[in-house]
């Protein structure tokens, strides 16, 4: 059994401009790494002093950033990075704003985007992401609890939070705030949300 903190990287200029990141690397700006920093001291309060963590995030720069921040407001090691906890690519759709993207393609959750990565491929390789991250996790810290603590990114938190709720949260229309942590209970390949941050509109 595994607790497991998911945390959105913080803002880039993308973000704010409302362009679609996907697999573009687009690094933080300094709102996202005040983002980073907040929930890096949120981690460090919450929790026992004497319980070890692990953090890992994505390899792309936007989350390894928010990740290595979090880590040194934690005290701990750098973070560790797993390509398979990557952002959903868009394909056609990367750069673009979401005005445009709803003009040529309609809705976010329906759109087929040519050279988009399928929403289910997307929540398969973020739960085999997840499931090599937690074992890792495990061999490194058993038999001791441990905190782990995993950066990435919107889309891919996303689905693991649709899969953890049967498709309950985050409701249509909602997008998960940057820095947004949610808490999850890893076990025997199972997950079920304890805490959610709740979204932004």
């Amino acid at each position: 059994m595994t607790v497991l903190t998911l945390i959105r990287h913080g803002e880039t200029d993308w973000n704010l401009a409302r362009r679609i990141q996907g697999a573009t690397d687009i690094p933080l700006n300094e709102t996202g790494r005040r983002q980073a920093r907040a929930a890096g001291i949120a981690l460090r309060e919450a929790r026992d002093a004497g319980t070890p963590v692990t953090v890992v995030a994505s390899d792309l720069s936007r989350a390894r950033e928010t990740a290595e921040i979090i880590a040194d407001e934690l005290g701990v090691a750098a973070p560790r990075l797993y390509p398979g906890l990557r952002e959903r690519s868009y394909g056609e759709a990367e750069g673009i704003d979401s005005a445009e993207f709803l003009s040529r393609w309609g809705d976010w959750h329906t759109a087929e985007v040519p050279g988009a990565e399928p929403w289910p491929a997307l929540r398969a390789r973020g739960l085999s992401a997840l499931a090599e991250v937690v074992r890792d996790h495990r061999k490194i810290t058993a038999p001791a609890d441990a905190s782990l603590i995993v950066v990435t990114h919107g889309a891919l938190i996303r689905e693991i939070l649709r899969h953890a709720t049967g498709g309950v949260l985050p409701p249509a229309g909602e997008r998960l705030a940057n820095g947004s942590a949610h808490e999850l209970l890893y076990e025997r390949d199972h997950v079920r949300l304890l805490s959610y941050a709740g979204a932004v509109a």
